[in-house]
């Protein structure tokens, strides 16, 4: 029996037609660093939380105020929506978590979910690459400009999003980025940035901005973590 993921919306949204962006950390923390520098240099606003009692719990404190480490955010005006998480979740979850996405953005009528994967090798290809899971998936990573992966494997929660919504015919495109995995990378996160700009319209990338935001959430994303593995180990033992 799978463990039970709660989302809780705290205000109305209208997404229908837009975009779901996967904020959730893969290898390494570029993934959740490019999404916090997105919704820092754009309008977005907290629209929900995600919790489960099989989440480690804890509170990440901002500006003095408690936040749920794992949230949702919303740009009203391009239709934009963030599952934004400083949780690195143990791959029992993955699955869950995956098809928890996939209901709320049929809920939502999402058009479109982007998310990554860090990979420490593109075959000789430079830059990031991207897949598609269904036609539309694909003339719309076509029409963006990116490289297509055409062989691979992709694990965790982009690799169940692939799969899950090809079956449900829900769009989702996966961009991946060279990452050895031992921190935070700034051109990393800068080119993953850019690569969501390119198929999400009018989504952008400030990029001194970024770095001086990625700089502040690379400290707080590695200090969530380390906390986070005390308690995680303590409830997956």
């Amino acid at each position: 029996m799978y463990p039970r993921i709660r989302i809780k919306e705290l205000r109305p949204v209208n997404l229908e037609g837009g975009y779901l962006i996967d904020g959730f950390p893969s290898v390494g923390f570029t993934s959740a660093i490019a999404t916090e520098s997105m919704i820092q240099t754009s309008q977005f606003s907290l629209a929900g939380i995600i919790d489960s009692d099989s989440f480690p719990p804890m509170s990440l404190i901002k500006e003095g105020k408690p936040n749920y480490p794992t949230r949702i955010f919303v740009n009203d005006d391009l239709k934009v929506s963030v599952f934004l998480s400083y949780l690195t979740l143990h791959e029992s979850l993955h699955r869950i978590v995956a098809k928890t996405m996939l209901k709320w953005a049929k809920k939502q009528k999402i058009e479109l979910i982007v998310s990554s994967m860090a990979v420490k090798s593109l075959d000789g290809m430079e830059g990031i690459v991207a897949v598609g899971n269904t036609d539309s998936a694909r003339a719309k990573l076509k029409k963006s400009g990116l490289k297509v992966l055409e062989y691979g494997t992709i694990p965790g929660i982009p690799g169940m999003l692939l799969n899950e919504g090809s079956i449900i015919e829900q769009d989702v495109i996966v961009i991946l980025f060279h990452s050895d995995g031992t921190g935070p990378d700034f051109r990393s996160s800068a080119e993953l940035c850019i690569g969501m700009s390119q198929l999400i319209p009018g989504t952008s990338c400030d990029i001194t901005l970024l770095q001086k935001e990625a700089e502040k959430a690379e400290q707080t994303i590695k200090e969530t973590d380390e906390e986070s593995r005390q308690l995680k180990d303590s409830i997956y033992g």
